[in-house]
């Protein structure tokens, strides 16, 4: 049953945008896709187990009733992904105060080996995020390959221990559905400010 929601809504996902090919760290290429309806399947429909920063057991949906940005990194990025979640802050400073209130980020690691919650404890520190909002998780490795599936998102390790992964920032709506793919680095992210703005004449959930 599980296989089975997966390969669900990985195949709807992929019908509807294209998923972004492997960017190694120096690839800061901008594009913005506003994904179409997906008729109500949701991310969410995978049950995976993850562990955040402070250790503790949680499932993809943890977040589930708040719009959330979500991407993959891992903590010894030395560029690329640092310029990713400088993003991310950016694109919360751009927002009003009531719609950022209710954002969530969440960051999956591709690097579950290495990225213990420790070093994701200590990376959030380190990047002073908002740790009531921001959440890094890490997981078994069959789990980061069914999340990046269903994002979208391309990786694999270099001989080096490194990376190469798609910069990719996904907008989730309350129920897990995608809006909105921004694939890179420094771009403006409208299509993604616009979608988190829209929400301010929304009823509060």
């Amino acid at each position: 049953m599980r296989a089975r929601a997966i390969a669900a809504v990985a195949g709807l996902l992929a019908a509807s945008v294209a998923a972004a090919p492997p960017a190694a760290a120096q690839d800061h290429h901008h594009k913005a896709t506003e994904a179409a309806p997906l008729r109500g399947d949701s991310v969410y429909a995978l049950s995976a187990s993850l562990v955040d920063q402070r250790g503790r057991p949680v499932g993809l949906d943890l977040f589930r009733g708040h719009p959330v940005l979500i991407c993959m990194f891992y903590a010894t990025c030395p560029d690329a992904c640092p310029l990713l979640i400088a993003d991310l802050q950016r694109i919360e400073r751009e927002l009003p105060p009531r719609i950022k209130a209710d954002l969530r980020v969440v960051l999956v690691s591709v690097d579950p080996e290495r990225d213990t919650p420790e070093a994701l404890r200590a990376l959030a520190r380190a990047r002073q995020v908002d740790e009531s909002r921001w959440r890094l998780l890490r997981a078994p490795e069959d789990t980061v390959r069914e999340i990046a599936a269903l994002l979208g998102i391309k990786y694999r390790r270099l001989p080096d221990g490194s990376f190469n992964h798609s910069s990719l920032i996904t907008l989730l709506n309350p129920d897990g559905v995608v809006l909105v793919r921004d694939e890179g680095i420094g771009g403006p992210h409208a299509a993604l400010l616009r979608s988190l703005r829209a929400a301010q004449s929304a009823p509060s959930r």
